[in-house]
């Protein structure tokens, strides 16, 4: 049996999600992968609790839900004041997981990468725009550097980009990787306005308080850009063309349907190129999605087109790709 221990930094629903998979699965990871994976440090934004034997995953996701804080947990473990890189150099720790919207983590995580650990995340703007020193960096130590969560929750493009095309040169990628924006729009297509339908995504969790970045279509560029690196070459996000659906009216919706055309927020990923608008598609078109649901088409010269389709948000989905990666980095890890 080999023995991971994880970090786990970020408490919120993602990170609430993959401690309950752990929780849940962990006997299932032992037999299926010889894996006893164990959470030593969960960080939230207000403590650190710490335990090198392993934290009672149950409590902590107890404590959570009833105070809404780590910081209020009792006296069976240590609560520290330990930021994200205080956690990286001082708790010992097989896999660092960062499942926050921290835009400077890419910081901790290079620590984390030069101090011989692996790191798994959810986090985009590390991957978006500081990927090539991340990549070299946890080339040079030997350890894995994942991060499937970032584009389409746990629909594993990522995996299929990096580890399954080995013969293929992919040409293009389509694909409406946000849900948030494809959820508006079909609430507009059922007759709501836009204010309506982002109100009922807000009330629903789909959409954030502020939902600037998912209906202006930077999240969906920041996809764009993961994918581009990817398949193609790193690529400056400053170069991205982008546009999102503030301006399409409910009228215009309206008279898409009567054409039996639909609006989604495409994102197309070329070599040297990362676009985001909206555009009319036929409501039988592979982009066509419905809900929250993403889907990506990928073109290549030898498979033709590719297309893959899956949940591209919520916790359980998010929580799959997360530890996915925790389980292919404890199996890639050598030293473990």
């Amino acid at each position: 049996m080999k023995e991971v221990s994880l970090s786990l930094i970020g408490f919120g629903n993602v990170g609430k999600g993959v401690a309950e998979v752990i929780l849940n699965k962990n006997q299932y990871f032992k037999e299926k992968y010889g894996l006893d994976i164990k959470v030593v440090s969960i960080t939230d934004s207000t403590a650190t609790i710490w335990d090198p034997e392993g934290i009672d995953l149950k409590e902590a996701l107890e404590i959570k839900r009833s105070f809404g804080s780590l910081k209020f947990w009792g006296s069976e473990y240590d609560i520290y004041d330990l930021k994200p890189p205080d956690v990286v150099e001082e708790v010992e720790s097989d896999v660092i997981v960062d499942v926050t919207n921290d835009k400077n983590a890419a910081d901790w995580h290079l620590k984390a990468l030069n101090n011989g650990k692996a790191v798994v995340t959810s986090n985009k703007p590390p991957v978006v725009f500081r990927y090539r020193e991340l990549l070299e960096t946890a080339y040079k130590k030997n350890v894995p550097y994942l991060f499937e969560a970032t584009v389409m929750a746990g629909t594993p493009i990522i995996s299929l980009l990096r580890n399954a095309l080995f013969a293929d040169s992919v040409e293009r990628i389509w694909g409406v990787l946000n849900g948030t924006t494809t959820f508006i729009l079909n609430c507009m297509e059922e007759g709501m306005s836009f204010e309506e339908a982002l109100k009922k995504a807000q009330e629903l969790g789909i959409a954030e308080r502020d939902p600037s970045n998912d209906i202006g279509g930077i999240d969906a560029g920041y996809k764009g850009v993961i994918l581009h690196n990817i398949a193609f070459h790193p690529f400056d996000f400053k170069k991205a063309s982008i546009e999102g659906i503030e301006r399409i009216s409910e009228k215009e919706i309206q008279e898409n349907i009567k054409k039996g055309t639909v609006t989604r927020l495409v994102t197309l990923v070329e070599n040297g190129k990362v676009e985001v608008r909206p555009i009319k598609l036929p409501t039988n078109h592979p982009l066509a999605v419905k809900g929250t649901s993403n889907v990506a088409l990928i073109e290549s010269d030898l498979l033709g087109e590719l297309v893959i389709k899956g949940a591209g948000a919520g916790v359980k989905e998010t929580a799959s790709g997360v530890v996915s990666d925790i389980i292919r980095a404890s199996l890639e890890t050598k030293h473990l």
